[in-house]
């Protein structure tokens, strides 16, 4: 059994949802991001999504594209945020999923990729951009060390496609709350109860949704109907506004971990 499904079954049993926060990798500098890690583990964050930095990165927004210019500019690969998932799984046991696209894990290449992200000990990759019907190869090799193919399902996805998804899918679902690129939004999709009823029909998997969520209401509203709430711009953000500011890198893991936790609130649900 994975870490990622050991947690959701946990939480399962305590009647509780899980919060995800997302990171870019990084941003602005690895040594930050290895402090954050543990910052938003003891903020509550059940799982963590470690975007790896992109050229390209058409799912995100503005907020998220920066981010990623920002960890590029400092020459941030791959293989360097492998070795800081390595460094912070010495004292860390919360699931790290990395959030990529195909283009950096196949220039690094998957047999390499599943090994070096086994030792590291990240638990999940999600390669956004990967679709089903080409992934087979891909999920054969993380398999073969364990770790968990995340995908994508979408407001478009249709139920005849669904299954295809679900067949190379395990740890969990993450449902994209609505059309477009990530970043914050001040509601969430009135239809969003109606989508995970859709899905659930399909498949016990855990199902996180994600993009759009910025609030601790929305996390709340979120855990009304789904296993967990995936926040990234709006933590994103936070974090270049402190940069901003001229906070030293200790400030801003400190208020980033203080917005995590007003972010997931009581945790109560």
């Amino acid at each position: 059994m994975s870490r990622i499904t050991e947690t959701f079954d946990a939480l399962r049993r305590a009647g509780r949802k899980a919060f995800i926060p997302f990171i870019v990798a990084g941003d602005p500098d690895l040594e930050t991001t290895a402090a954050l890690i543990p910052e938003l583990a003891r903020a509550g964050a059940d799982l963590i999504e470690l975007g790896v930095p992109f050229s390209d990165p058409i799912a995100d927004g503005p907020v998220i594209q920066r981010a990623s210019e920002r960890a590029l500019r400092r020459g941030v690969t791959l293989g360097g945020v492998l070795e800081v998932v390595r460094q912070v799984r010495r004292a860390e046991r919360v699931p790290i999923v990395l959030f990529s696209y195909y283009n950096p894990m196949l220039q690094f290449g998957p047999a390499r990729l599943s090994s070096e992200a086994c030792r590291a000990g990240v638990d999940g990759v999600l390669a956004t951009d990967l679709t089903p019907e080409e992934s087979a190869p891909f999920v054969a090799e993380m398999r073969r060390n364990g770790i968990d193919t995340v995908f994508l399902a979408a407001p478009t996805t249709t139920p005849a496609r669904l299954p295809r998804i679900l067949e190379v899918c395990s740890g969990f679902l993450y449902l994209v709350s609505r059309t477009g690129v990530t970043g914050a939004r001040a509601s969430l999709p009135e239809d969003l109860a109606g989508m995970l009823t859709a899905v659930r029909a399909q498949t016990e998997l855990p199902v996180a949704v994600g993009f759009g969520i910025s609030t601790a209401e929305q996390v709340a509203a979120v855990w009304q109907h789904a296993d967990a709430a995936v926040i990234g711009s709006a933590l994103v953000a936070r974090l270049e506004a402190g940069l901003e500011a001229g906070l030293g890198s200790p400030d801003r893991v400190r208020q980033l971990g203080d917005y995590a936790r007003s972010l997931r609130g009581g945790g109560g649900c």
